[in-house]
């Protein structure tokens, strides 16, 4: 017989295969795999590839076809919704119920049955408490967290997805505060979910780190969304750039029942990107309510020096005035004393010269009248005489009671101020000599219109030439 009578047609082989593999695997299969495509058509059927990957590069190593019929997946999807909190998506691991088929036109495939969603919320926590398992290995899970925030966080870098609503949110309410703080605001735009989202992110980070002296912190938002759409920000790769990254991050990845590893490597972790937003506002007003509260306390303490400086300056215009007006006292009872005394010797002088001219008088009524007209013309010069010497003395003394006034009023304290001295003391101890102080001393010193604070450098005693430095 020859080769061309021993031939099948390729649809009598695939039926043979077809009917080969019903045989062989007559009842379903529970499989592990992963969904790297997902499809749902038109008809209401859904389409999916399923993967198993392996290594360190995670390549694929088997791939297969798979489809939901309509009539199963209405109720697979919805259990598995009910039950993570999720939709069935590409990029899950999944446990699946399958049976093998095998069509002449399409191939092999898997009809999807049933499905366990257990499993996929296992795995997902696995590769959450891997992630952070080894963060702490490696001694940088604590890192971002263990920045201290700037006083005042006003230039910001955010990682978002610019068209998402949850950013739109934080601007709103970040910029809407109502202690009107304004802000420098950078976004670095960036998938927050999908398949994207890894690489998207650590991207935006990188482009951040190199301008990292432009912003006072990294803030990254997303809104609300599946528990599937936290894997990226579960990833080792992620969150190790997250937690070694030079400058304090803020996280509110927007998912109300868990918390992301990003999350908890982050500096601070709020639930949404409006709780981010609310938390800057109300960091940068505890640091506002904080130097009010020290400028409180400066004008407080300001208020209380200057109402002891004001006591103390009217207790010292209260002595000096006293210590004054006691001098003016005892000055003009010297004067007085000094007129006195220059009345009593100008009387006596008086009298003197009045003896005399009787004396002259007596001798001139007992001579000639040459004698008396010598006598008279004596007389007239005694006269002249005397009338010079009590001009003169008068003068003299006049003069002698102007100078002591002078110096009266040139010692006075408020002329002495205004030549240009001043009163110099330490406390209240007014400072006569240099020996009398030492370097560090605070001098309060009274000038004419105020007064003044100088703090001593060193002295220098003009007596034994020593001089005293600071230690």
């Amino acid at each position: 017989m020859s080769a061309s009578d021993k031939y099948v047609t390729l649809t009598d082989l695939q039926l043979l295969i077809k009917e080969q593999l019903r045989t062989a695997f007559p009842l379903p299969y529970w499989v592990v795999a992963e969904v790297s495509e997902l499809k749902v058509n038109y008809s209401g059927h859904c389409y999916l590839e399923l993967v198993e990957k392996g290594g360190e590069n995670q390549v694929p190593r088997a791939k297969v076809s798979a489809v939901i019929w309509r009539n199963h997946y209405a109720m697979i999807s919805s259990y598995f919704r009910t039950a993570t909190g999720n939709e069935l998506c590409s990029g899950l691991k999944v446990l699946i119920k399958v049976m093998v088929s095998y069509h002449e036109l399409y191939g092999l495939s898997f009809q999807i049955t049933d499905i366990e969603p257990s499993y996929t919320l296992g795995d997902m926590e696995a590769q959450r408490r891997e992630t952070i398992d080894r963060l702490q290995r490696e001694g940088i899970y604590d890192m971002n967290r263990s920045y201290v925030l700037p006083p005042v966080l006003q230039r910001l870098a955010v990682v978002s997805s610019r068209n998402a609503a949850g950013y739109q949110d934080f601007m709103n309410e970040l910029t809407g505060n109502p202690q009107g703080y304004r802000y420098d605001v950078t976004l670095f735009d960036a998938f927050m979910q999908g398949n994207e989202t890894e690489n998207s992110v650590i991207s935006a980070l990188d482009l951040i780190a190199d301008r990292m002296d432009d912003f006072d912190a990294v803030v990254m938002i997303r809104g609300g969304g599946s528990q599937s759409d936290l894997g990226a920000f579960n990833s080792y790769r992620l969150c190790s750039h997250l937690a070694q990254f030079p400058l304090p991050v803020v996280t509110g990845i927007g998912h109300d029942k868990d918390q992301s590893v990003a999350d908890l490597v982050a500096n601070v972790s709020v639930k949404t990107p409006t709780a981010v937003a609310v938390f800057l506002n109300d960091h940068n007003e505890r640091f506002e309510a904080g130097m009010i509260n020290r400028l409180t306390g400066i004008l407080e303490l300001a208020r209380d020096n200057l109402h002891n400086e004001r006591m103390r300056l009217s207790e010292n215009a209260y002595r000096l005035q006293h210590i004054s007006q006691k001098f003016v006292h005892d000055t003009t009872g010297r004067l007085d004393g000094l007129m006195t005394g220059i009345l009593r010797r100008s009387r006596l002088a008086l009298e003197t010269q009045k003896g005399r001219l009787a004396l002259l008088g007596a001798r001139i009524s007992e001579t000639p009248l040459r004698r008396t007209e010598t006598a008279g013309h004596r007389l007239d010069t005694y006269r002249r005489q005397l009338f010079d010497l009590t001009r003169l003395s008068l003068s003299s003394k006049s003069r002698e009671l102007n100078l002591l006034a002078s110096v009266v009023e040139a010692k006075t304290p408020e002329r002495i101020l205004k030549m240009g001295y001043s009163i110099v003391r330490v406390g209240k101890r007014i400072v006569k000599n240099a020996g009398d102080l030492q370097p560090g001393d605070v001098l309060s010193v009274q000038l004419r219109d105020g007064k003044a604070e100088a703090r001593v450098l060193r002295t220098t005693s003009s007596e034994n030439k020593t001089e005293k430095k600071p230690k």
